[in-house]
């Protein structure tokens, strides 16, 4: 079986995420702890449903794929925001979230990059489908 680079890295973010969110509980910050959690441990969730069952050719034939990654970016954009608002409230030495929040960039530059080649693979069989069916005509008719 291939390794999926999003699939690993998305599921290394998630044990980080609730390291994280234990050491926030440790600092009595309840809230964050609570906002940082499911934000950063859906993303991976999201993405392991995005890839379940589906094989490379059929990537661009599922939207429930691309509706899966759209959702794990999104998720990915959130856990950005709290980790920023964690670092700049100085609730943590800023060690502990520089590497979360290069990684949470990887993450987001990584799923907004596959929903955008899905999308453009969609419209692009589209295209090539509709093509062939008028070359088929031109030939045939």
């Amino acid at each position: 079986m291939k390794k999926s680079i999003i699939k690993d890295k998305s599921y290394a973010f998630a044990v980080n995420v609730l390291r994280l969110a234990r050491m926030l509980r440790h600092h009595h910050e309840f809230e964050l702890s609570k906002q940082v959690l499911p934000a950063g441990t859906s993303i991976g969730a999201n993405v392991e449903e995005a890839l379940a069952g589906i094989s490379r050719p059929d990537f661009v034939a599922k939207p429930d794929f691309v509706a899966k990654m759209g959702i794990a970016s999104k998720e990915a954009r959130e856990t950005h925001y709290w980790l920023r608002l964690v670092r700049d409230s100085k609730i943590l030495p800023p060690d502990n979230t520089a590497t979360m929040l290069h990684d949470a960039d990887e993450l987001l530059r990584i799923l907004t990059a596959i929903v955008k080649t899905s999308q453009n693979g969609k419209i692009s069989s589209t295209k090539n489908s509709q093509l062939k069916i008028q070359n088929s005509k031109v030939s045939y008719g």
